[in-house]
């Protein structure tokens, strides 16, 4: 059976949501607004104007220890506190309550010049192992743990050190609370991890990035944002902390290839969000679950970014290349990820 080779929708099992696929509509003329295109500065290894490097004094007054490695820190203007108290309010239809969590910072490294794809593999390798700590601490004490980053300017980022936060909160928010029911749904239908189904269907075929014996990089089926990827353990993992030495290795590898496909594909550091979904923390079991992380990135070309706007705000989103186009060109982006990792 084929796909359709007109506009059609494609169904997201992970979100119990659909998405329009109108593959071709970046052949239409564009004569709106273009993103600068992305260059590479020259970064210092050290500025003594960024907030996040060793030594230097945070806007709150804090002072950052002389840190040789990755560093945490409480973040100073948080989303979320742990203080926030159980108020509710409740008005006709209308209701609120406070939420309460914590908020952290993870610097990456105390290099002001690197990002995680020119890092060194043993720096990358201890941001993941901080990951799976942190996954911990906060676990303890707080239901959600959403590990993400922000990348380059046109994602918002704040800081062009190399760093990702951490916000956990008491409650499961609207993507997690999809997730974790899809997942639960499909296990109590079939007995098994709907990812790992997932990893099991797709390995080896044209939605496929980058794959090696532990880990598989694919453009979902359903994808919404024009190169979005998705990374899956193919060994059954509910959270980071559950990944052993050989998956974190390959994890490594996996997240520095996956990132100079992004980068060699425009000859660009390419901006994106992306962030690990996991288990939750409470008393449900985490059987039904997958950890995996999501790539989200903006653009559709090197100045050209993708607006959720119009129908897709008001209706369901819609993506402009298809999820094979796009994991087409990514892989043809191998030739060229070395060079490009070199100045991103």
């Amino acid at each position: 059976m084929a796909l359709p080779t007109g506009p059609h929708r494609r169904y997201d099992p992970l979100t119990d949501q659909w998405v329009l696929v109108s593959a071709g509509r970046t052949k239409r003329p564009w004569l709106g607004s273009k993103e600068r295109r992305a260059s590479v500065d020259e970064r210092p290894a050290f500025d003594p104007g960024c907030y996040l490097c060793p030594g230097n004094t945070r806007v709150s007054g804090a002072v950052n220890p002389d840190y040789e490695s990755t560093y945490v820190f409480t973040n100073d203007f948080a989303a979320l506190r742990p203080d926030a108290g159980d108020e509710r309010y409740e008005m006709g239809l209308l209701r609120a309550e406070a939420q309460a969590g914590t908020c952290r910072v993870i610097c990456f490294s105390p290099r002001h010049d690197l990002t995680l794809t020119r890092m060194e593999p043993a720096g990358v390798r201890e941001v993941i192992d901080v990951w799976a700590e942190q996954t911990l601490d906060l676990g303890a004490d707080w239901r959600w743990v959403q590990i993400f980053e922000n990348r380059g300017a046109a994602m918002g980022a704040s800081n062009p050190h190399p760093h990702g936060q951490i916000w956990s909160g008491a409650a499961l928010p609207e993507r997690g609370a999809r997730e974790d029911a899809a997942q639960r749904r499909h296990l109590a239908r079939t007995g098994r991890r709907l990812l790992v189904d997932v990893v099991e269907q797709e390995a080896g075929g044209a939605r496929v990035v980058d794959e090696d014996e532990e880990w598989l990089a694919l453009v979902p089926f359903w994808a919404v944002w024009p190169f979005e990827t998705m990374l899956i353990p193919k060994r059954s993992a509910a959270r980071l902390p559950d990944l052993d030495d050989v998956q974190r290795d390959s994890l490594q590898r996996s997240l520095q290839r996956l990132q100079r496909r992004y980068d060699a594909l425009f000859e660009q550091p390419m901006p994106f969000s992306m962030g690990w979904h996991q288990a939750p923390f409470d008393d449900s079991s985490s059987e039904p679950w997958q950890l995996h992380a999501h790539f989200m990135p903006p653009l559709l070309e090197a100045t050209k970014r993708k607006f959720m706007v119009g129908y897709e705000l008001l209706s369901e989103p819609q993506r402009d290349i298809s999820a094979e186009e796009a994991a087409e060109r990514l892989r043809a982006a191998a030739g060229a990820e070395t060079e490009a990792s070199a100045t991103a």
